[in-house]
């Protein structure tokens, strides 16, 4: 009897398939330890259930939401513990943000240079390319 539940269970291209990611990602977070290995039944095939696919539609978001895969393991830590995971989910949340403010400001500033370089070369016919001569220079061109 407990061989025909497991056998009620998805294998991993159902629960990709569930989860709208591929097959790859699957084994990915399986070898990363971030899913954790499925049962077998006794035919030897992955038997995965809604705590695998609960786990899995978990990391897939934080991953849309841009944190790294140390960052996801310890919240799934947090989570697996239950001891205050709230303050410390915060608290990884919140340096996340400081490294997403932090690239937005990067981005930001990319961008002001770029537009003044693509400004520079719009419509000209000079022989010299603003944008190739500032790739060419030793000092950070966000630093102009």
């Amino acid at each position: 009897m407990h061989d025909h539940a497991v056998m009620k269970g998805m294998q991993r291209a159902e629960l990709a398939r569930q989860t709208g990611c591929n097959l790859e990602t699957v084994r990915y977070y399986e070898k990363v330890g971030l899913l954790p290995e499925p049962p077998r039944t006794t035919a030897g095939y992955r038997s995965y259930d809604t705590t695998h696919e609960r786990r899995l539609r978990f990391v897939l978001r934080a991953r849309e939401l841009g944190f790294s895969l140390d960052e996801i393991r310890e919240l799934l830590r947090l989570v697996d513990e239950r001891d205050r995971p709230c303050a410390d989910a915060s608290a990884i949340a919140a340096a996340h943000l400081d490294d997403v403010r932090a690239k937005i400001a990067d981005l930001k500033r990319m961008e002001r240079v770029l537009k003044d370089v693509v400004g520079q070369c719009a419509g000209s016919t000079r022989p010299e390319c603003p944008l190739i001569e500032a790739l060419f220079q030793n000092r950070p061109m966000a630093a102009r």
